[in-house]
């Protein structure tokens, strides 16, 4: 269990140093993840935790999928908004998208040219047929787990969402981090997902307990699919 103790001084844990590019394939190879979290109070019942991932080079890791669940497996109340997954120029904008279960999406197609979204995955099994502009009403999901989007007509489209009991949750940035807001005291199962581990991988998971004020080091490791 990892206990955020109170502190008063919060040590810099980012990074202002640029991510190197790397072709996604390479990333994909790597075996490793790291995770840095901080936790600092917004109230007496309430802290924001701010977290970082990395690569086993130490290289910041965009597009990771981190969230935190509340101790005892009982979904959070739900707070549904609607989300949008644009397409332009043939691509899938973003790639990688976190929702809480039963969140609507709506997928508006900005390109000149007509696409057929759909996803096979058991998590949400769907398809919009040949359409341009904005579909007349978007797509519920409405259970946990991974969907991995596709093109019908463009096989290089490919997105992925990941839909969690919880919404505590966020996509890293291309410093590799992300901030979960407004999280109760209380004990929690932190997750990080990488869209390189596959549909069919469990997301990384380890102990969080919030109490105020504080900073942990979280470590995980995990071994990803290449594409």
């Amino acid at each position: 269990m990892i206990c955020l103790p109170c502190i008063k001084v919060l040590e810099p844990i980012f990074s202002d140093s640029n991510m190197q590019k790397k072709n996604m394939r390479h990333a994909a190879a790597k075996s490793v993840f790291l995770i840095w979290a901080a936790a600092w109070s917004l109230g007496a019942q309430a802290a924001e935790v701010a977290v970082q991932v990395l690569d086993n080079a130490g290289q910041p890791l965009p597009n990771a999928v981190v969230y935190a669940e509340p101790a005892g497996g009982a979904p959070a109340p739900a707070k549904p908004r609607q989300v949008e997954i644009e397409q332009k120029n043939k691509t899938f904008m973003p790639l990688v998208t976190v929702v809480q279960t039963g969140t609507p999406i709506l997928f508006p197609n900005h390109d000149t040219v007509r696409h057929h979204v759909y996803s096979f995955s058991p998590a949400k099994t769907f398809e919009l047929k040949l359409y341009s502009g904005v579909p007349g009403s978007p797509v519920l999901f409405d259970k946990p787990g991974t969907v991995v989007l596709g093109c019908n007509i463009h096989d290089e489209m490919v997105a992925y969402v990941q839909v969690v009991n919880t919404p505590y949750f966020g996509v890293t940035e291309r410093s590799g981090s992300v901030r979960l807001e407004s999280l109760p005291n209380g004990r929690y199962t932190l997750k990080a997902w990488y869209f390189t581990m596959g549909p069919n991988q469990a997301a990384l998971e380890q102990p969080l307990e919030v109490q105020g004020d504080g900073r942990a080091v979280i470590k995980l490791n995990v071994k990803a699919v290449p594409l």
